[in-house]
């Protein structure tokens, strides 16, 4: 690999030291998950690359307004957060992801075991109530495959259980460019029934011109027992944004003024309008205590409408549904101790998109576009593992996936075709993993899978022209990418306070779906082969009862492996080819996370985490180079920035209160946050946020 970590001497230093105190915790020692193996385990023993990060962590990270606040201590997961509520965020897992000019592509996002990425894969980091979320789960490498549509690995959210008497929660934060954020929670459980409600509003005028947001969002979550062999969940959440501008991006020279928007934004009155509400269930029938079924169900509208800086708007209504059954089991196969998992799962999407002229930032005359796209996917899995020895368990599994896409063109004219087109996607998908535990406190694994991932339904919507602008007709030459994945790493508690996880990996990929032309809207294409190779390590440690410190890094070696024509023909001037070697934009070569935190109270060694008092910390994000386009002939430099938390909590009679202050980017780094990939203006450039503050405080009191 010939990718580096590399840091500023200051950035080094304090990654040393943190490293050398072998880093409150972004998981514990303990914790169970459930995203490896699709059935509870204990971390440790998970023969994957996964880290959970708890309720303690996203508090901690700031108003729980993105995923980047608390995610950001995952190494493999990159979050880049570009200030533009707009877009969302732009987040990747080894590089899978990191091409989307907007929300999640190539990465299976659930809550509470509901899906909430459609059938092509698409995804909203922002469906996640992070104000109600008790942690989140972060699957990376081969076993992923198994839960389909999904090459870069998975990201699972779970709610707060229920309280056992009657409690409410206030929390509200100010900060920075006008930043307003209040939540309201209420959790019970009557008899059998559990209950948790919360409802959250967040402004912001935002640091840039044009990228003032306004959300509302709703989340709840009922479960209960119908009897004793039976749990059933049933969760509602709302996610209602009116208004969300978008700056745009900034070319080079435009970023001597890092807070104005982008050509265009202001003039156009670029933004997004959403409403989403999506309604699920899960319930799970313990036959006996080596026998389990659990089927899920699900349905939702999303109904978003954009106005560009191309003077278009684009409106999508969205009909989307799902339902799955799994089965689980534990047995012997003589005397070999097996646990059985399989399902099969069906979800599907259709959208109503429209879209039209506009004039002074409104629609103007009619549409000039209408069409039904739709998108489903139907597939069956298995999983198996084997505890050969008490050193030795394999595993093992297989998902066949069928993912159909179809579009029906409403809107026909002589300079207008029919833009209709249907293609089908089938892949099986196998993947092998072994562990061998070493000691009780050091095991080793290695995986391999094998991946798909499909375009997109927005990926498909656009086709590449000779002119500077995609036509908006149904692209259905598109391949799927497939990937391999080879995969090894270790877990090992050196004591009851710390603990270590490593991994490499190496992903080669054929068909890697690109971008080949953005300016607006975007255009994709496939390139014949990629190549990723790379390490990430997790590192925590209780130093002592009041200190606390955790590390996180990664490095990658992502590049196109085959050379392949260049396609966005505004960026390629004289080169003809991108020739093999050249790095694959939008991802970071290297991440790092590392933090020191002092709590008044001592901490509990298994949480790492104190019951009260006060607790300050210091963090250090580092994001190295990304490249912006596919000849490597724009990129971002790299950038460290240092950010200070503290909070002080007090027990008032049986209620709770909690004041939270932070200061991020503290030396007032100028630098940039994410790039906006082939963008055809060479507008790839969103700035980060110069020195910001904020200040919160958090009520919990039983009725």
């Amino acid at each position: 690999m010939t990718s580096t970590l590399k840091l500023t001497p200051q950035a080094f230093a304090v990654a040393l030291l943190t490293g050398l105190l072998s880093p409150s915790f972004a998981q514990t020692l303990d914790e169970v998950v459930v995203s490896a193996s699709r059935a509870q385990a204990r971390s440790f023993d998970a023969p994957a690359a996964i880290q959970s990060v708890g309720r303690e962590a996203i508090q901690n990270g700031g108003p729980q307004v993105n995923l980047s606040e608390s995610l950001v201590r995952v190494p493999g997961l990159t979050i880049l957060d570009r200030s533009n509520y707009a877009q969302d965020l732009q987040l990747s897992i080894r590089g899978f992801g990191a091409r989307a000019p907007f929300g999640i592509r190539g990465i299976r996002l659930l809550i509470d075991g509901i899906p909430a990425s459609t059938p092509d894969g698409q995804g909203q980091g922002s469906s996640v109530s992070l104000t109600s979320m008790d942690h989140i789960e972060v699957l990376r490498g081969p076993l992923a495959q198994l839960y389909g549509n999904a090459s870069g690995g998975v990201i699972q959210a779970f709610t707060k259980p229920a309280s056992k008497v009657p409690q409410v929660d206030y929390q509200y934060y100010v900060g920075d460019y006008g930043l307003h954020r209040a939540d309201y929670q209420f959790s019970d459980t009557v008899g059998a029934y559990g209950i948790v409600a919360d409802y959250s509003t967040f402004t912001i005028d935002g640091y840039r011109d044009n990228s003032r947001t306004e959300r509302k969002q709703f989340n709840g979550k009922l479960d209960f027992n119908p009897n004793e062999q039976t749990r059933v969940n049933l969760v509602f959440n709302q996610f209602d944004m009116p208004l969300a501008q978008d700056p745009l991006g900034l070319t080079r020279d435009q970023l001597t003024n890092p807070a104005a928007a982008g050509s265009g934004a202001v003039t156009t009155m670029a933004r997004k309008i959403v409403l989403q509400n999506q309604l699920g269930g899960a319930a799970t029938y313990t036959v006996d205590q080596d026998r389990s079924f659990t089927t899920r169900a699900y349905y939702g509208t999303r109904d978003n409408l954009q106005y560009q800086s191309t003077s278009a708007w684009i409106g999508l209504n969205r009909r989307y549904y799902g339902l799955g059954l799994q089965y689980n089991e534990k047995s012997r196969w003589g005397e070999t101790p097996m646990e059985w998992t399989s399902g099969y799962e069906f979800d599907r999407s259709r959208e109503y998109r429209e879209g039209g002229a506009t004039l002074n930032g409104q629609k103007s005359g009619s549409p000039n576009r209408s069409e039904d796209n739709q998108a489903e996917n139907s597939d069956f899995f298995v999983q198996g593992s084997a505890h050969v020895s008490d050193e030795v368990s394999l595993v093992g599994g297989l998902r066949y996936s069928t993912v159909r896409f179809m579009s029906d063109d409403y809107f026909i004219t002589n300079s207008n075709p029919d833009g209709s087109g249907n293609v089908s996607y089938r892949s099986v998908n196998p993947v092998l993993g072994l562990t061998y535990y070493a000691t009780e406190h050091l095991n080793l694994y290695a995986n391999y899978g094998q991946g798909f991932e499909t375009p997109t339904l927005a990926e498909m919507a656009y086709t590449k022209t000779t002119t500077t602008a995609p036509k908006a007709v149904f692209n259905p030459v598109l391949n799927a990418a497939s990937s391999r994945h080879y995969e090894i790493g270790s877990k090992w508690l050196p004591s009851r306070q710390s603990r270590l996880d490593f991994s490499v990996f190496q992903i080669d990929s054929t068909d890697e779906i690109i971008v080949v032309q953005n300016s607006g809207s975007s255009a994709y294409g496939n390139a014949p082969g990629t190549s990723r190779t790379g390490w990430e390590l997790a590192s925590s440690l209780l130093v002592n009862p009041h200190v606390s410190a955790s590390l996180s890094a990664s490095a990658i070696d992502a590049q196109y492996s085959q050379a392949f024509k260049c396609a966005v023909t505004a960026l390629c001037g004289s080169a003809s080819q991108v020739p093999a070697g050249s790095k694959i934009p939008g991802i970071p070569a290297t991440s790092v996370f590392g933090e020191l935190a002092w709590a008044s109270q001592p901490m509990d060694a298994a949480k790492a985490q104190a019951t009260g008092g006060t607790r300050v910390a210091l963090e250090l994000v580092h994001s190295g180079r990304i490249y912006a386009d596919d000849l490597n002939t724009a990129a971002t430099d790299g950038r460290t920035v240092f950010n200070l938390s503290a909070s002080q909590r007090w027990a008032v009679d049986k209620a709770a209160v909690t004041l939270y202050a932070r200061l991020n980017n503290a030396s007032d780094e100028r630098y940039v946050g994410s790039v906006i990939v082939n963008q055809s203006s060479k507008q790839f450039y969103e700035p980060g946020l110069p020195r910001n503050w904020m200040l919160g405080v958090s009520i919990s009191a039983p009725l």
